[in-house]
């Protein structure tokens, strides 16, 4: 727990004693890492953690008395998304030792970016009799902690979804199709969405499985990211206030095609790459290629 000043008095950290976040996977469970390299928005997580409270001294430290309530509360956020909401929260209004399971499954669909796990001990309700010193207010923080998880891998970071092409506008074999649209300064979780056309089953099956993918399973993945990477860019570069100078807001479309840009052209100006792309589009099609090491697929 980060301590900062508040108006009201806190416990010390020891009266919260916690397990780190744990990952459940079909294998078991293992320790969060730092990222995950294989995931993407089809891959859901289930993430648990054991939080033990002292909740006599918890009460006592922070002038509050016995039958104040008290709240666990889990709430996630994810940058790449620019969502958030509640993970789970569990009423404390006892006394002694309290053992609190937190088990949590959030969808994939609404991650991506950074994922930050904030985990907090809050007082349950507003309390009109409390002390000038105590916490009197509903969900007064008395103790919290953060954990994140990078989420990255293979597939393309922003939205999808498995559609039958055959009813849509769509050619009925394309395999993916990727929609781009809004000005710049527009969100990029809004601008973006990638369709996969499940009539199509080996990229179907390829996104089903990005989590743990076979080879082939990459080979599609790299071709679906290598011809996504080149219509962002495209997109970009039709745009003439995409220049070296702009300054768009985080986690908008510019911004997103800003990273990209530079990600996959070090050193190469943005002026250089829009004439390459009007006056030669096979040769930058064939760079954007090499950009993204199209095929040289990790595992």
């Amino acid at each position: 727990m980060s301590r900062r000043a508040l108006p009201y008095r806190i416990p010390s950290e020891n009266v919260v004693h916690t397990d780190p976040w744990v990952l459940v996977t079909d294998d078991g469970q293992v320790p969060i890492p730092e990222a995950l390299p294989d995931w993407d928005y089809q891959m859901d997580l289930r993430l648990r953690r054991t939080v033990r409270i002292d909740q006599d001294q918890a009460r006592t430290q922070a002038g509050l008395p016995p039958s104040a309530a008290l709240m666990v509360a889990a709430v996630w956020t994810a940058t790449g998304s620019n969502l958030s909401g509640p993970a789970q929260h569990v009423r404390l209004t006892g006394s002694g030792q309290a053992t609190i399971s937190l088990d949590v499954l959030l969808r994939g669909a609404d991650l991506g970016g950074l994922l930050l796990l904030d985990t907090a001990l809050v007082l349950a309700e507003r309390r009109g009799d409390g002390r000038p010193s105590s916490p009197r207010r509903a969900g007064s923080v008395l103790w919290s902690d953060r954990a994140s998880l990078r989420l990255q891998g293979d597939a393309p970071q922003f939205p999808m979804a498995v559609i039958d092409f055959a009813r849509t506008s769509f050619p009925d074999r394309a395999a993916w199709h990727l929609q781009i649209s809004g000005n710049l300064e527009s969100a990029t979780m809004g601008s973006l969405l990638l369709l996969v056309n499940e009539r199509n089953t080996v990229v179907a099956t390829a996104f089903e499985n990005a989590g743990k993918p076979r080879d082939v399973d990459r080979i599609v993945l790299s071709a679906v990211y290598a011809d996504t990477a080149r219509i962002m860019i495209e997109y970009a570069l039709s745009h003439e206030e995409f220049v070296e100078s702009a300054d768009f807001p985080d986690d908008s479309l510019g911004a997103t095609l800003t990273v990209l840009f530079n990600q996959l052209f070090p050193g190469r100006s943005i002026n250089d790459m829009r004439l390459r792309q009007q006056q030669s589009p096979s040769l930058f099609a064939s760079e954007v290629q090499e950009a993204v090491k199209i095929f040289e697929v990790s595992k």
